[in-house]
């Protein structure tokens, strides 16, 4: 596929998100015909520690993680970001004016301390202030650079004043009921030191923190087998035991091969020792003991199966994914593909080159060579995680540069396990405190995203899946929650009762995943693809949508022009479309970006504008975002 199509998607132009449009001839306007009518370097092996199942033994408040100098050159071809160069703390052991962050932010979870010595007592209640809001902000989790001023020079502490820096953050998270974890701590100049901390507490109105992750990558590549091992917390027999319990069928389970939409949960507790099915035996009681909850979303890798992955890429909502591939193989097949949809979609990527312990050096360099000019077509920098020093920096500015972290992991011999299982605890969430905000004003509404069709008939099993994408819902309440029919009506239902990971709650607030048992007349007719909204908010229902779009690749020489037929994946939504006009032009290539008018094939949907959409036919395919959506004709609704 080209991959230099994706460098710089919509770039200089206009991604304003316009609101629902209420008049249809507006349409005509913009597009003229309608359709229907007439057309018009290093060996990475050997970097990390090997792989420890975690332990199950008793944990205690204040953890301290083992720190090793990782004096191992990167071996980086690409020119780094500003900020990640700069985020790079302490990257060497001793310079005579200490080292440079960038300056401290008012907001974010982030704080220098330069020291905190015996504070006086009205300073120390300031000081536990100041932590409880970088743990709002941070939705439970803080970072602690002490040693650092404001303005982010590094200059480091004595030993003794360090340790007394360091019992003062003890105090403090102890006020608020928190946990303190020593990252690492890296010799600045002499006997100076810094250090990082990570600070976690749960937040006062929440079960847990939550993470969505999807796992993709080519056939046989090892993605279930990645998460067997790190869920199991145990390592893989080479012949593929640790994979069995993510798979849902008997083929699956014959064939190795992943053809379904699995999910499975790793957890960290409050001082970041995983959580896994080796210590407990159900999920329920991995999310009890957890204060961080991840779900990883296992897709499929083979072509064919294509359409299930992408519903698992745009109804699944994950917010961040991780690509695996093949040491043996190399960076092949859908590989390519997946990991080119995810840069248009904006999910950022965490890259992991699975199997190292079968291949020799050479061969995992050549794979190594292509994972980075893969990336570097789609404008992304490569950051090898070689060591703990690396971890950090790689976690926080993933998301916000163009960065992708790099692991090379066994899952027989656990090399490099230990750093991703690192790496995972101190990944932090994607919406901010303001942003989550925003969000509990507006109306509930949720995409339903999976519903058991063979359990109707029990009451205690009417189980829907569904991704929350506004504000706060609570069992019991009497329902003034609706579903729209396929005329794009919409009919009242209650929520009988709530689940997060299997686990009984009464509340589920704006971007969490949860289960709904449904109380309603005629649950035949819902499907995937429909929502659930308060009756005070409903959306537009509407066939005709416009969407902003660049097309990446096309099926022979065929090009997208008027009634070309397309799959288009928007949100819980996967419905064929037809384009009904294209807006200043006849038709699109490879690389032409513009405004498209798409009218779904079979009926009405509930999407919102500002989502991100996939369209596909044969090898024909392209990503934009939805800018407006048309209200049902009276013609369209007869």
């Amino acid at each position: 596929m080209d991959n230099n199509a994706l460098v710089g998607l919509f770039g200089g132009e206009d991604d304003s998100v316009d609101s629902s449009c209420s008049d249809p001839d507006e349409v005509f306007d913009d597009y003229g015909t309608y359709a229907g009518g007439s057309s018009a370097s290093t060996s990475p092996a050997s970097a990390s520690p090997p792989f420890t199942p975690p332990s199950s033994g008793h944990h205690g408040r204040h953890h301290h993680i083992g720190v090793h100098r990782n004096t191992r050159q990167r071996s980086i071809d690409h020119e780094q970001t500003p900020r990640l160069q700069q985020r790079r703390l302490m990257e060497t052991t001793s310079h005579p004016t200490g080292c440079m962050l960038p300056p401290e932010d008012a907001e974010g979870n982030v704080e220098y301390k330069l020291k905190l010595v015996n504070p006086s007592e009205s300073r120390f209640e300031h000081l536990v202030t100041q932590m409880k809001w970088r743990l709002r902000e941070g939705q439970g989790e803080a970072i602690y650079e002490i040693g650092v001023e404001d303005g982010g020079l590094v200059v480091g502490l004595s030993p003794a004043e360090l340790a007394a820096s360091l019992s003062t953050l003890y105090r403090m998270a102890d006020k608020l009921d928190a946990d303190v974890s020593v990252l690492r701590e890296r010799m600045v100049m002499g006997e100076r030191k810094a250090a990082e901390v990570l600070v976690r507490r749960m937040p006062e109105d929440q079960r847990t923190i939550e993470l969505r992750i999807a796992v993709l990558g080519h056939v046989d590549a090892g993605k279930s087998t990645l998460l067997g091992v790190l869920t199991q917390g145990e390592l893989d027999n080479g012949r593929g035991r640790a994979r069995l319990n993510l798979f849902r069928h008997l083929h699956e389970i014959q064939t190795g091969h992943t053809s379904s939409v699995s999910r499975e949960i790793l957890g960290f507790d409050s001082v970041g020792n995983p959580i896994t099915y080796k210590h407990y035996r159900t999920a329920e009681e991995i999310c009890d003991n957890s204060s961080k909850v991840i779900t990883f979303i296992d897709l499929a890798g083979h072509h064919k199966f294509l359409k299930t992955t992408l519903f698992g890429l745009t109804g699944h909502s994950p917010h961040y994914a991780i690509v695996v591939v093949s040491a043996v193989c190399g960076l092949v097949g859908t590989a390519q593909d997946h990991l080119a949809l995810l840069m248009a979609l904006q999910v950022p990527v965490i890259v992991v080159i699975n199997k190292v312990d079968a291949v020799n050096k050479n061969t995992l360099l050549t794979t190594l060579g292509q994972v980075r000019r893969m990336l570097d077509h789609c404008g992304r920098v490569p950051i090898e995680v070689l060591g703990e020093d690396d971890i950090l920096p790689a976690a926080q500015t993933l998301g916000s540069d163009r960065v992708c972290p790099l692991f090379m992991v066994s899952c027989v011999n656990g090399a490099g396990l230990n750093l991703l299982y690192a790496f995972l605890n101190v990944l932090p969430t994607r919406c901010t405190i303001k942003e989550r905000e925003g969000l509990m004003q507006l109306a509930t509404f949720f995409q339903v995203g999976e519903v058991p069709v063979d359990d109707w008939f029990l009451p205690d099993e009417m189980f829907t899946m569904y991704y929350s994408l506004t504000r706060t819902a609570r069992s019991g309440e009497r329902s003034d929650d609706r579903r729209p029919d396929h005329e794009g009506e919409f009919q009242r239902v209650r929520v009988a009762s709530l689940q997060r990971n299997r686990v009984a709650c009464r509340l589920v607030r704006a971007g969490e995943s949860a289960t709904l048992a449904l109380d309603v007349e005629r649950p035949q007719a819902i499907r995937k693809g429909t929502v659930l909204c308060a009756s005070s908010g409903k959306p537009v229902a509407g066939r005709l949508f416009q969407a902003h779009v660049r097309l990446l690749n096309c099926d022979g020489d065929e090009p997208v022009r008027m009634n070309f037929h397309a799959t288009v994946h928007v949100g819980n939504v996967v419905q064929s479309a037809v384009v009904a006009g294209i807006k200043g032009r006849t038709e699109m290539r490879p690389g032409d970006a513009g405004l498209i008018l798409f009218r779904f094939v079979k009926q009405p949907e509930c999407i919102s504008p500002g989502t991100r959409l996939v369209f596909h036919r044969g090898g024909t395919r392209g990503t934009g975002v939805l800018k407006k959506v048309y209200p049902l004709t009276p013609i369209e609704a007869a």
